[in-house]
């Protein structure tokens, strides 16, 4: 049915509660309903209070629901709350306290979760009224007197999921190699590594279960985009994988899939012992791909999802991790605070996703991440996804992998193909003009319009400019706003609620903005690889966009770059940075580099390399 929250819980009786008897109920929590608006409720006399579901619906196996002992009376007062009966009525349920779950349907405390949807829910009555909005649960016979007969649907599909192992399609297999290698040179896929299985065409080529197929039709993905295609197949057979494929190309879709069937295939999960960990840089990213996956998830049997980032209440998130959860979304700083609680293990981890992976192996997070590490078992599987990997960044992903495939889709670290690039030279004190000049230009000018700044004083000094200028709704969002006002503003963007957004990097990684036509880098990035990344927030998803990027000789470092990576896609670069001798320099260093033979390597400290050295997985298998 559904999971109750941990103060529900209570484990095995111990050996002072021998002879539990029955307690007392209140009136108001023994009314019955009808089927055709809640579950079943039992309303004899001998068991007026309890609602008549399967044990094995309510609570996990090795849990159970005690509502029937007589406390002593030093525990009266703490034991009455964990024996209250489950809320057959959303009217009988409290209001949250703050940084308390919420109840989908009517805003009341989240008490609850339920099983087919992973959402939280106050009541009975809320569950079902949620199922029947969703769809989901009539094919199982939801409101059926017979609790077995509800469950008849939801064995097959957990006994589907156990011996599910993928196996190349009989389509696939009857391909040449001479067609698959054009499938791959038409899609631009390049691999490498050992016994690469071939890339999928349709969805169905991997057989997967029913309700999975038909989340992925529900969600939008009729078809699977060319690193959908390779990643996923090599991902079903337990390979490791560094992928890199351009901004909006469905990386995050492409890990996913494995995942979900990972945690499908693991139906022994304790509490606070996750199968699956996926790691991202930044909350909302979490927040995105927390959404993703209970999109693929709905209605399969037994998925629960965790969120764990910073900036939100973490009671919360420990209430959650007592629900046999499957797969934790997180970001580093909060897995590991919670890690040091003890309030999660990580023994069981079969696999590991580090997304934004040339982010998450830079100096800032690449501890974080090794500690985290440290606390899965040697035998996983590991997935680094990224737009943009550099060799460096890519030696360490090799080494923190075992026998990996390497997946590139397109030119490796070039901008989206479906951005359109306008470099201007702009002056500093002349930026502000220019950039009211674009918001006036009617062809141009397509709200929601992203512009990126490089601190978080800019950013708020900027949108008070355009909003008393240009009289338009402006907002602007950075790391110094709480996470509930950072949700709102991100959740604000994609209804289209704001014309324009003033965003340092927070929204420079990963998010789907799909109706962001174009964006605008007021200041420069520090570095091309954010560059490519900024400007990929404005060609989601196969959709054109317009990315314009301010330069002036305070980006001098990046002319080189600049020229060698915008250059080949034929937009137009300005004079001053043609011509100037800064250009000319650095082409000059670069030729007597590459007559050298000299490569750059990233440095790292000695006790990170000591680190990395424990979880290099290739010296491990010697």
């Amino acid at each position: 049915m559904f999971m109750p929250r941990s103060l529900k819980l209570k484990r095995a009786p111990e050996s002072h509660q021998q002879n539990p008897k029955r307690s007392k109920t209140t009136p108001e929590d023994t009314v019955s309903t009808s089927p055709s608006e809640l579950d079943t409720v039992s309303t004899s006399p001998t068991d007026i209070d309890t609602v008549s579901t399967s044990p094995s619906d309510l609570c996990p196996p090795d849990e159970t629901v005690n509502i029937e002992t007589e406390e002593e009376p030093d525990q009266i007062e703490s034991d009455d709350e964990e024996e209250e009966p489950v809320k057959s009525f959303k009217k009988n349920q409290r209001w949250p306290e703050p940084g308390e779950p919420v109840c989908v349907m009517c805003g009341r405390y989240g008490e609850y979760i339920c099983d087919k949807t992973d959402n939280d829910v106050c009541s009975l009555e809320c569950k079902a009224r949620h199922l029947a909005q969703m769809c989901l649960g009539f094919g199982e016979k939801v409101f059926s007197k017979d609790p077995q007969e509800g469950s008849k649907t939801s064995n097959a599909s957990i006994t589907d999921t156990e011996s599910y192992s993928y196996k190349e399609d009989s389509f696939i297999s009857e391909l040449t190699e001479e067609q698959v290698k054009r499938v791959q040179t038409e899609l631009a896929i390049v691999t490498a590594g050992s016994e690469v299985c071939r890339p999928i065409i349709e969805f169905e080529h991997c057989n997967f279960p029913t309700a999975l197929r038909l989340n992925l039709k529900k969600a939008g993905y009729e078809a699977p985009t060319p690193i959908q295609m390779q990643m996923v197949p090599v991902g079903l057979t337990g390979r490791d994988v560094i992928a890199t494929a351009d901004t909006g190309s469905g990386k995050t879709v492409a890990f996913l899939l494995p995942v979900v069937m990972h945690a499908l295939q693991s139906q022994t999960a304790s509490p606070s012992c996750p199968t699956c960990l996926i790691l991202t840089p930044t909350r909302e990213l979490a927040i995105q791909i927390e959404q993703q996956t209970k999109e693929l998830v709905m209605g399969l049997p037994n998925m629960r999802t965790a969120l764990l980032v910073g900036g939100m209440p973490l009671p919360p998130q420990l209430h959650r991790l007592k629900q046999k959860i499957k797969i934790v979304i997180a970001t580093p700083g909060r897995i590991i605070e919670i890690v040091k609680q003890k309030a999660v293990r990580l023994d069981d981890v079969r696999a590991v996703v580090v997304d934004e992976a040339d982010t998450m192996l830079k100096m800032g997070f690449q501890q974080q991440v090794l500690e985290i590490l440290e606390h899965v078992p040697e035998e996983h599987q590991t997935l680094l996804t990224s737009a943009t990997i550099p060799t460096g960044t890519e030696q360490l992903a090799a080494r923190l992998t075992r026998d990996p495939v390497s997946i590139t889709i397109g030119q490796k670290n070039q901008p989206c193909a479906n951005v359109r690039q306008i470099v201007l030279w702009v002056e500093e004190p002349s930026k502000k003009k220019k950039l009211f000049e674009i918001l006036n230009d009617t062809k141009l000018y397509q709200p929601p319009v992203v512009v990126f700044v490089d601190c978080k004083l800019g950013a708020d000094l900027l949108c008070e400019a355009v909003q008393k200028v240009m009289g338009l709704n402006v907002v602007a969002i950075h790391s110094d706003k709480t996470q509930w006002e950072r949700n709102k503003i991100v959740k604000g963007l994609l209804e289209g609620q704001f014309e324009v957004v003033i965003s340092t990097g927070i929204l420079g990684r990963g998010l789907d903005l799909v109706n962001v036509k174009l964006v605008v880098n007021f200041d420069m990035p520090a570095n091309m690889d954010e560059y490519v990344h900024q400007i990929g927030r404005a060609g989601r998803l196969g959709h054109r966009g317009t990315a314009i990027t301010f330069m002036n000789n305070n980006n001098k470092r990046l002319f080189l770059d600049i020229v060698n990576r915008v250059k080949p896609t034929g937009s137009l670069l300005p004079p001053q940075l043609l011509n100037s001798p800064h250009l000319f320099e650095q082409q000059r260093r670069a030729k007597q580099r590459s007559h050298r033979g000299e490569e750059d390597v990233i440095g790292t400290k000695s006790n990170l390399i000591d680190i990395i050295r424990k979880h290099d997985k290739r010296s491990a298998r010697k």
